[in-house]
């Protein structure tokens, strides 16, 4: 009986997500003055305050997830029912696109829309591995009470600190590429961030377990 209220909850949060992405992009992009230093920089904060924001409202009906890598890896760690991954999917990326078309209508653009903007090349394909991988190993290693920050937080430092600007979310990949704004992505240059978010999941993933003390260590330091 939880499980729609779940997926309600996917919808709607990774819907936001992305409305507050693109629509803080079209924003910034229109008040920067042709200066992309500060358009990032409005973007980067409007983005960190919504994501922690989501995350504390979502978070206790369906664990905030908002991205397919995320739901991947935990039916892999056995926290989301395997039954439930695909459906989770799909209300995420139902919600990013969803979320692209909500930010065009307030902004007045064409609600239908192909993003005209590349990026591919090895460069921003390893940024999104890093990006996805240390996503992954703040949401699996920071304390319960501080998930929401934690990831807000890392996203707002990863806008900065890789080449791609830190999508590390396939849902958001998908979503953008149905905005030509200043957070889009081109159709053709997605499949390649989605592997490499992909691969940074599994990476990620592998180093929580590398720093996680078996049960037996565990026991024992008992």
């Amino acid at each position: 009986m939880n499980l729609p209220r779940k997926l309600l909850a996917e919808l709607l949060g990774t819907a936001l997500l992305l409305a507050v992405v693109i629509g803080s992009g079209i924003m910034a992009e229109r008040l920067a003055g042709g200066n992309l230093a500060i358009a990032l920089l409005t973007n980067t904060l409007a983005t960190v305050g919504g994501l922690y924001v989501l995350i504390e409202m979502f978070g206790p009906v369906s664990g905030a997830h908002f991205n397919p890598a995320v739901s991947a890896v935990m039916t892999v760690r056995g926290e989301l029912p395997a039954f439930s991954l695909l459906l989770y999917v799909i209300a995420q990326l139902l919600g990013a696109m969803l979320g692209a078309w909500l930010a065009h209508a307030m902004f007045d653009m064409n609600i239908l829309q192909w993003s005209t903007k590349v990026r591919a090349g090895m460069g921003q394909w390893i940024a999104e591995a890093v990006a996805t991988a240390g996503l992954m190993l703040v949401i699996l290693r920071a304390p319960a009470n501080r998930v929401s920050t934690m990831v807000a937080a890392y996203i707002g430092a990863a806008y900065w600190f890789t080449a791609s600007t830190s999508f590390a979310n396939p849902a958001a990949a998908f979503g953008r590429m149905f905005s030509d704004s200043f957070a889009g992505i081109a159709p053709a240059s997605v499949p390649g961030f989605v592997l490499a978010q992909l691969i940074g999941a599994a990476i990620g993933t592998g180093l929580h377990v590398v720093f996680e003390p078996s049960a037996s260590l565990r026991s024992n330091d008992d």
